[in-house]
């Protein structure tokens, strides 16, 4: 199998496994990733398909980011944006039918295979280096843009503005404390503090000798 081969189905399964994940995160409602939030909160107040809904948003993003810098596109934002919601609604409604009403043990299970699925997904993916998705595109192009300011502080103040508009839309929506803690939660800040370094591990662990052949 040639290196550009690899690096397609790399980028192919790792978008479609970091969909899976997501579904998993949200059946163990603990608490989604930043962007997950927020498209959890537009999801409450916006009556279409979660997979329709995130096709949208994401064209949205994508629209910044052709006018601001296309380098960042790639076959795999292309992929993310078309399949991932999708593959993450189904998802869910597959883990609603396996674990029905799962108790809170189980659902702490479900969040740490989620947290460890998506960051294996995550290496995969960004290591095929094919594009990245359009949220992670659209914080690239400004962390590049605002020369002063380091990518991880710029990051950080996105995923920050994601939570906040998460709850705020699901506050609209009428939710409870309860409901809002199954979006933004124990999940939430396990995916800020921890995904880099693991992603950074399974890139050196998994991903980089695959891709190598080693």
């Amino acid at each position: 199998m040639s290196n550009k081969e690899k690096r397609i189905i790399m980028s192919a399964a790792g978008v479609a496994v970091c969909g899976i994940s997501v579904g998993l995160f949200k059946h163990a409602a603990l608490g989604v990733d930043p962007f997950q939030s927020l498209m959890s909160g537009l999801d409450a107040v916006i009556p279409i398909h979660f997979g329709t809904l995130y096709v949208i948003v994401n064209v949205i993003l994508l629209g910044f980011s052709l006018l601001l810098d296309r380098s960042k596109i790639g076959l795999a934002t292309v992929i993310n944006l078309l399949f991932l919601g999708y593959i993450a609604e189904y998802s869910q409604k597959l883990f609603e039918h396996l674990f029905p009403e799962p108790s809170l043990l189980l659902r702490f299970i479900l969040l740490l295979a989620a947290v460890v699925i998506m960051c294996i997904a995550s290496s995969f993916y960004f290591t095929a280096d094919l594009g990245v998705s359009t949220y992670d595109a659209v914080t690239l192009i400004w962390s590049e843009r605002q020369k002063k300011i380091p990518f991880s502080v710029c990051r950080i103040i996105g995923d920050l503005t994601c939570v906040l508009l998460g709850i705020i839309l699901c506050l609209t929506a009428g939710f409870s404390i309860g409901q809002i803690f199954e979006v933004v939660g124990i999940g939430t800040i396990i995916t800020a503090f921890f995904m880099g370094p693991l992603i950074s591990f399974f890139n050196r662990k998994i991903a980089e000798p695959f891709l190598s052949g080693k």
